[in-house]
């Protein structure tokens, strides 16, 4: 019932708003603190969490089926064929009673990332706020709480940007929703039913609720139903009822168009050159983004610093994720990463947050950074390995100190022939895997 009635006032709205009337564009100053935040923290959970990455005697990945070879948990249904009826009932149980909003944001907000973003709706369907479109949401629980409002609140609180990500184009608990690449395809005609009926409402709906500062929406590297006329009309649906939500590259993947504010890259993708618009990597700590209960790869914390400091060094963002448990709690490995991240930032913050990339190429080891400041300028040298010097091709005299930026030990710069080399003291890496080193200048490179 809630999805017809809210399907006909939408088209109303659809049909009398002129929403389609809006520039497509958003204003790129409106998109700055993407841009200067250059770290994000995702969440993964859903119904699928309570599976754990397993279903009736099989645990992803399973090469007995065709389709069970991805460690995702969060496709548990359809990678494991859950029966779909058998997984809806699964929302009879959803009781997460260790879930605490704020101190989900408390540990975000530690960890330097300046934004959160969590899955609405992923693909199986279901919702994880107080739906007026859709029965198939969190208030049809045990649990009974409006999940992103508690959260949303958690983020003003704590002065984090947040955002939803929303599967716009699969769907497996409505009839017409896409299924995957494994699957009939819908009729595009019926696709069309989903659409206007769950897809479109429910994205008016985050938007208007809540006030999100982006939405995350999710294709991938092959044909869907997201035609550059659907991709459009979302996105003028976005533009009508927001000035400030951002939209991310993969509303249309293949063909993500000009309007879009930010690209997304593939899931752990990381470019290997500078990319002249704003962009971001989404990345795992483990190889599920769902909680899994059996997947134990996790990723070293200075391999994701690393990559931290690299895609600001290429003008982009890393939007790292987390797969809390079925009771709410996020695991002990995420919490220990989090916060070793933060206290890196700490420290070492300066050399990410609010910088730009500098058009030189590094030699192996080092990554660079830099920003303008009110006497000049800085350039930070990060370095994820042991080396003796560096040498930059540097004019000596815009060189105007040195030093390491944790500590504040001076460090000598020095001529050479193609500008100038820094020696390093032996002990520099005693005590952390990443050291930057902070180079003040008269002007930016």
């Amino acid at each position: 019932m809630k999805r017809i009635m809210f399907s006909l006032l939408f088209c109303l709205f659809f049909v009398h708003s002129g929403f389609s009337q809006p520039s497509l564009s958003l204003d790129p100053a409106k998109s700055a603190w993407f841009r200067d935040a250059r770290f994000g923290i995702f969440v993964h959970w859903g119904l699928y969490s309570m599976l754990e990455g397993s279903y009736n005697g099989h645990t992803l990945p399973d090469t007995t089926l065709p389709e069970g070879r991805s460690w995702y948990a969060e496709w548990v249904q359809m990678r494991l064929e859950v029966p779909a009826e058998e997984y809806r009932a699964l929302a009879r149980s959803f009781n997460p009673t260790d879930f605490d909003a704020d101190a989900w944001i408390r540990e975000v907000k530690n960890a330097g990332a300046r934004y959160f973003v969590i899955t609405s709706k992923h693909h199986d369907g279901f919702a994880l706020w107080d739906s007026d479109v859709s029965d198939f949401d969190v208030m049809n629980t045990p649990f009974k709480r409006d999940i992103l409002a508690e959260l949303v609140a958690a983020c003003k609180k704590h002065g984090v940007k947040y955002g939803f990500y929303y599967s716009h184009w699969q769907d497996w608990e409505h009839p017409q929703g896409a299924l995957p690449y494994w699957k009939p395809k819908r009729p595009d005609k019926d696709f069309e039913k989903y659409w206007r009926e769950k897809s479109l409402p429910q994205v008016k709906e985050l938007l208007v609720k809540f006030d999100p500062d982006l939405l995350w929406f999710d294709t991938w590297d092959e044909v869907s139903h997201i035609t550059d006329e659907r991709r459009d009309e979302l996105i003028a649906l976005v533009r009508s009822v927001s000035p400030k939500c951002l939209i991310n590259g993969r509303i249309s993947y293949l063909n993500p168009g000009e309007n879009i504010d930010f690209l997304e890259m593939h899931d752990n993708q990381y470019p290997a050159s500078i990319l002249s618009k704003p962009w971001q990597t989404p990345a795992t700590m483990v190889r599920s983004w769902g909680w899994h209960a059996q997947d134990f790869n996790w990723k070293s914390i200075p391999q994701m610093t690393e990559y931290l400091v690299s895609n600001a060094s290429k003008g982009g963002n890393y939007l790292l994720n987390i797969g809390p448990k079925p009771d709410g709690n996020f695991p002990v490995p995420a919490i220990r990463r989090l916060r070793e991240i933060g206290a890196w930032l700490y420290a070492n913050g300066e050399a990410v947050y609010g910088t730009s990339p500098v058009q030189i190429t590094p030699e192996e080891g080092v990554i660079f950074t830099q920003k303008k400041t009110d006497d000049g300028a800085r350039l930070y040298i990060t370095l994820t390995a042991p080396k003796e010097s560096v040498e930059l091709p540097v004019e000596y005299g815009e060189v105007t100190g040195c030093a390491v930026l944790e500590s504040g030990r001076p460090l000598e710069v020095k001529k050479s022939p193609g500008g100038i080399r820094i020696p390093l003291p032996d002990a520099l890496f005693n005590d952390c895997s990443l050291q930057v080193i902070c180079l003040r200048m008269k002007n930016t490179l």
